[in-house]
């Protein structure tokens, strides 16, 4: 067993803003439901730099220092989508109770990175772009070819800094693609206009205006 997989030291509390700490605990649906891995595994960690130029070498840095987070290449191996938390949140629930999951997730300053197909970063704008909703839906990052990311450590430490929601723990993770994505998005922001409209039931007009707006933007 590689000695960073020994560590056992559980995540310390997040220190980050109220949309981080919401997002630090999702997706984790009741029941029966499905099990999110939180913590990445070692099959998971040689997924994330298979992309890499040289997945051994930047495997064994990265090894030597665990705590430490990772910047690799997006395009090849995943595409990163990269939205706010709350927005982030809202999709990865539509995502787990009425679609078919998600890849890895992290979470990092406010935002969430959800791992994708390759790709999905070069078909996902333009499917929004046509998309009757499109324009409720926050403006998104896309990483792809060309691009990297910073991913959370093998092993969290005690500070600030990126973690994993939905850690990767599997050599072949499935990721959805722009399809998925978009089919998330649009029931996201269905629902928020849908409940902006429930609740704007002030007398006064002004008030409804700024309530509807607000809910379009998030």
């Amino acid at each position: 067993m590689r000695t960073w997989l020994r560590d056992e030291t559980p995540p310390s509390p997040v220190h980050g803003d109220a949309d981080e700490r919401r997002a630090d605990v999702l997706p984790h649906p009741g029941g029966d439901g499905p099990h999110h891995a939180t913590r990445i595994t070692a099959d998971g960690a040689e997924w994330l730099v298979s992309g890499s130029a040289y997945p051994a070498t930047t495997l064994s840095r990265w090894e030597a220092h665990p705590t430490a987070p990772a910047v690799l290449p997006c395009g090849s191996v995943f595409d990163v989508v990269n939205v706010p938390a709350v927005f982030g949140r809202r999709l990865l629930d539509r995502l787990w109770e009425e679609g078919p999951g998600s890849g890895p997730v992290a979470a990092h300053h406010g935002r969430m990175l959800l791992f994708t197909a390759p790709g999905t970063s070069q078909r996902l704008p333009s499917l929004l772009g046509w998309e009757e909703w499109g324009d409720a839906v926050p403006p998104l990052l896309c990483h792809g070819l060309g691009d990297a990311v910073t991913v959370p450590p093998l092993v969290r430490g005690r500070g600030e800094g990126p973690r994993w929601v939905v850690a990767p723990d599997t050599r072949r993770p499935w990721l959805p693609g722009p399809d998925v994505v978009l089919w998330a998005c649009v029931r996201v922001a269905r629902a928020t206009s849908a409940g902006a409209v429930r609740v704007s039931i002030s007398p006064d007009p002004e008030q409804d205006a700024k309530v509807y707006d607000v809910s379009r933007r998030r």
